[in-house]
C-alpha cells in the first residue's frame, strides 16, 4: 500500500520567526528583517506581507509602503543554530533527512514502519507542534509520494499550512493550481505561458505532445512529466556528514555579483571553521559549489598541501574555486562551502608550527567571545556589511 511518506518542510518567514522567537512581544506586528547588508528585505512577517511588503523589496522601498514597519537586524549566528535544531527535531522522526536550506528541506517516511496514512499525517504533525513548542519556530508541511508534490503542498497554505495530497490524486491536486506554482517557472515564463493559454497546470495535460514540443521544445516530456506530479528523485541524506563540514546559502533573489557571491563564501568559511577547531579537527580539502535558478549546479575542489584548522589558508582558494564552479556567469541561486578530507589535527610542518600556533591562539580567543555574543570583532574586510548608499 503506498503512503504520503515523503514530507517537505517550509519554514515560515524563517528569518523573522527567529527573531520573534527571541522578541515574542512582537509577534502580530508589521516587522521585518534586512537592510544591513544589501539594503533589501530579506525575510517580512505576514502582517507586513499584508501591507505591501515582499522579498527582496529594497529597504527604503518598503518603509514607504509600510510607514510603521518595524526593521530588526539580523543576529549573526541564530539562523543556522536554529536550523540545525529544527531539522535536528526533524531526524528524531527519521533519520532520512534532506536539509536544502537553512529552512526548506525533505523527509523520507517510507523506512519507518508505518501502515496507515493516518498514522504518518499524525506523526508529522506531532513534529510540527513539537518544533513551536520548543523552538518556537512557526512551520508548514506537505504531505505526498514525491518531492515535487510535496514541496508544492507546503506552499499552498501558509504560514503553519499543512496539505496531504493521497497517492493516486497527484495530477487532481496540480490540475487547478496556477502554472506558476511548478518549480522553475517565474513571473516572465508564467506571463509568456499565459499569452499562448497556459494558465493552470491542466492546460499542460490537456495538450497533445506535437503542441507541448511547440512551446517547450526538448523539455517538453519533464513538463508534462512534472504537468502530472511525476517525480521520482530520493531524499538524499549527506553520507559525508561525518567527514566533512558544510553550508549553503539560498537566496532570495538571485544574484549575479561576483564580489558579492566570494564575500559570502568566504563569511561561511569564518563560520564553518570554529567547528572544526571545536571539533578539534583539521581539514585539507575545500569546496565550493553554486547552483543555478533552473537547479543545476557544479563544483570545484581544492586541497591544500597540509591539514589546518585556519582561515587564512583557504581565503586565497575561495576567488578561483569560485570561478572554476560558476562557469555559465548567470545569476546563482545557491552558494555552498565544504571542508573535507579531515583528520585529528596532525602536526604541521616545523617552520610553520610557531606562526601557526600563534594564529590558532588567537582565533581560539575570538571564537570564545563570538560565542559570548560579541560577534561585532571583525579581522576581514569580506565580514563587515556592504555599504548602503544613502536614501
Amino acid at each position: 500500500m503506498r503512503l504520503p511518506t515523503i514530507v517537505h518542510l517550509d519554514a515560515d518567514a524563517f528569518f523573522v520567526s527567529c527573531e520573534l522567537a527571541l522578541k515574542p512581544e512582537l509577534r502580530g506586528t508589521k516587522c521585518a528583517v534586512g537592510g544591513r547588508e544589501r539594503g533589501i528585505i530579506s525575510s517580512a512577517s505576514y502582517e507586513a506581507r499584508a501591507c505591501g511588503v515582499y522579498t527582496p523589496m529594497p529597504t527604503a522601498r518598503a518603509l514607504k509602503v509600510c510607514p510603521d514597519l518595524i526593521m530588526l537586524p539580523h543576529t549573526s549566528g541564530l539562523y543556522g543554530k536554529v536550523s540545525r535544531q529544527m531539522f535536528d527535531l526533524c531526524e528524531t522522526l527519521t533519520p532520512y533527512v534532506q536539509r536544502n536550506s537553512v529552512d526548506e528541506g525533505y523527509m523520507d517516511l517510507s523506512p519507518c514502519g508505518y501502515t496507515s496514512a493516518a498514522e504518518v499525517e499524525a506523526k508529522v504533525r506531532g513534529l510540527q507542534e513539537r518544533i513551536w513548542r520548543e523552538l518556537q519556530i512557526p512551520v508548514s508541511f506537505g504531505l505526498a509520494t514525491n518531492k515535487l508534490v510535496s514541496q508544492i503542498a507546503s506552499k499552498l497554505r501558509k504560514p503553519r499550512g499543512f496539505v496531504v495530497v493521497p497517492p493516486g490524486e497527484e495530477e487532481a491536486f496540480l490540475a487547478p493550481l496556477s502554472i506558476g506554482k511548478l518549480p522553475g517557472i517565474g513571473a516572465k515564463t508564467e506571463a509568456a505561458l499565459n499569452e499562448r493559454g497556459l494558465k493552470l497546470v491542466r492546460d499542460i495535460t490537456a495538450k497533445n505532445e506535437s503542441e507541448l514540443e511547440a512551446i517547450f521544445g526538448d523539455g517538453w516530456r519533464e513538463m508534462l512529466a512534472t504537468a502530472r506530479g511525476e517525480d521520482d528523485r530520493p531524499v538524499e541524506t549527506d553520507e559525508e556528514d561525518a567527514k566533512s563540514y558544510s553550508q549553503q546559502e539560498t537566496f532570495n533573489t538571485d544574484i549575479g555579483d561576483f564580489a558579492e557571491i566570494e564575500r559570502i563564501a568566504k563569511r561561511m568559511v569564518d563560520e564553518l571553521m570554529p567547528k572544526v577547531r571545536a571539533d578539534r579537527k583539521r581539514v585539507r580539502t575545500m569546496t565550493v559549489k553554486v547552483r543555478y535558478p533552473d537547479f543545476s549546479q557544479e563544483s570545484h575542489g581544492r586541497s591544500l598541501e597540509s591539514s589546518t584548522d585556519l582561515e587564512a589558508p583557504f581565503y586565497p582558494l575561495v576567488g578561483p574555486l569560485l570561478k572554476a564552479a560558476w562557469k555559465l556567469k548567470r545569476p546563482l541561486r545557491l552558494v555552498s562551502v565544504r571542508f573535507s578530507s579531515v583528520d585529528d589535527g596532525a602536526a604541521q610542518l616545523e617552520m610553520f608550527a610557531q606562526t601557526d600556533e600563534k594564529r590558532r591562539r588567537l582565533a581560539d580567543v575570538l571564537d570564545k567571545l563570538n560565542n559570548r555574543g560579541r560577534d561585532a570583532i571583525v579581522q576581514h574586510g569580506h565580514q563587515l556589511a556592504k555599504k548602503r548608499p544613502e536614501a
